[in-house]
């Protein structure tokens, strides 16, 4: 397929899908497709399906869908909750995080980053997770959320399997153990990591501290380098692990 397009929820159940505006100038004028091409078009929720380009128009184009299409979605669900960041580099993580396949990217306010979004910078963050799914050929949208307050990170992290939180500077031989675990949480604080006492409570929520090497990272790259991490050993698209462990980088 040369290029992805994310649809509508349910429009993959309907025979023809019709393109226009920003999609139709992206697709037929900067990528110049024609009439006969494949596009492989997707609907956030893991869904895909080919289709082939049936007419095109000054400015608009119609797509004749036809069978299903690989999701290229892992099969293991890594959530990040991290500390809130500066919009730019919120966004670089929102993009690099849907790019490996992270199922959920969750701002969240500590004593070290009582940062808030405006609904504007929430928005653009989704539009960049969006422009991430069809660049990187991904069938999910990545739930973007926040800035969730702290002592929502209980209840966001309850239902997932493994919970691992990022410690600056944290050497020892521990390990992203994951064997057969569906569902991870990765917690990633703020500069200068959490508080005492955030850790307490992190603790007592199962998250067991992790490092990735004697370097001290940014937190936008501590959070995409551990989540590439959970996934590393996961078959894409097809629900089985093929490591049961990977050592801290």
């Amino acid at each position: 397929m040369s290029a992805t397009l994310l649809v509508g929820e349910g429009a993959l159940s309907e025979g023809e899908i019709q393109v226009a505006g920003e999609e139709f100038r992206h697709l037929f004028r900067a990528r110049r497709l024609t009439v006969g091409e494949g596009v492989r078009v997707v609907d956030g929720l893991g869904r895909a399906r080919f289709s082939t380009v049936l007419r095109v128009s000054r400015s608009a184009a119609v797509l004749e869908v036809g069978e299903d299409a690989p999701s290229n979605e892992p099969s293991r669900r890594v959530e990040i909750l991290v500390g809130a960041l500066r919009p730019q580099r919120a966004s670089w993580l929102v993009e690099k995080a849907t790019e490996v396949g992270v199922y959920a990217v969750r701002f969240i306010a500590s004593e070290r980053a009582p940062r808030r979004f405006g609904t504007k910078t929430l928005e653009r963050l989704c539009r960049v997770a969006r422009s991430a799914v069809e660049q990187s050929g991904r069938a999910r949208l990545p739930e973007i959320s926040g800035v969730h307050k702290w002592t929502e990170v209980a209840e966001l992290i309850d239902g997932l399997e493994s919970r691992w939180v990022l410690e600056p500077g944290h050497t020892t031989e521990t390990q992203f153990r994951t064997p057969g675990k569906k569902s991870v949480a990765l917690l990633v604080g703020p500069e200068g990591g959490f508080s005492a006492g955030e850790k307490s409570l992190l603790e007592e929520q199962g998250c067991r501290p992790s490092g990735l090497g004697p370097r001290i990272l940014r937190v936008e790259t501590a959070a995409l380098v551990g989540a590439a991490a959970l996934l590393v050993g996961v078959e894409a698209g097809r629900g089985k692990c093929v490591s049961s462990s990977v050592d801290t980088l």
